[in-house]
């Protein structure tokens, strides 16, 4: 797994993210149902509490944030094009999908959110500081 590269969360960000996790809407739900579990070894969170912020859902290894925007995010824009650059700056990307089109189609959406987390994968996670030694030719430690 790689380093976790979100911002940690500011006080009282956690507690937030717990109330989020209880008070999920239809559209994260439906999501989420797809989601957990690691599909495809992706591994996602739900209402993981970044810096200022709540993600939706993340997935640490692809560094990809999805959030699910209703109408109240319609007034919104600049607001979350803010948010957006802050992650960006981070390292992560994020995603903006419509509820609409994921209660049109939840599976369409998980499936299409699952291909962007699996081309962000890297090919190999770089081993660890103080990890194990390289081998020699005949594959033995040297």
């Amino acid at each position: 797994m790689l380093r976790d590269v979100a911002p940690r969360a500011r006080r009282g960000g956690v507690k937030r993210a717990r109330r989020l996790r209880r008070d999920m809407t239809l559209p994260e739900v439906l999501l989420w149902q797809r989601l957990r579990g690691a599909p495809n070894g992706c591994k996602f969170r739900r209402q993981h509490p970044a810096g200022a912020y709540v993600l939706d859902f993340y997935c640490l290894d692809a560094r990809l944030a999805m959030e699910i925007d209703g109408q109240g995010h319609a007034d919104r824009q600049d607001r979350d094009a803010r948010r957006d650059a802050w992650f960006a700056a981070a390292g992560i990307r994020t995603v903006r999908i419509a509820a609409a089109r994921v209660l049109a189609d939840a599976d369409r959406t998980a499936a299409a959110v699952l291909a962007l987390a699996v081309s962000r994968l890297p090919l190999h996670h770089p081993a660890a500081p103080g990890g194990p030694p390289p081998r020699d030719e005949l594959g033995e430690e040297r």
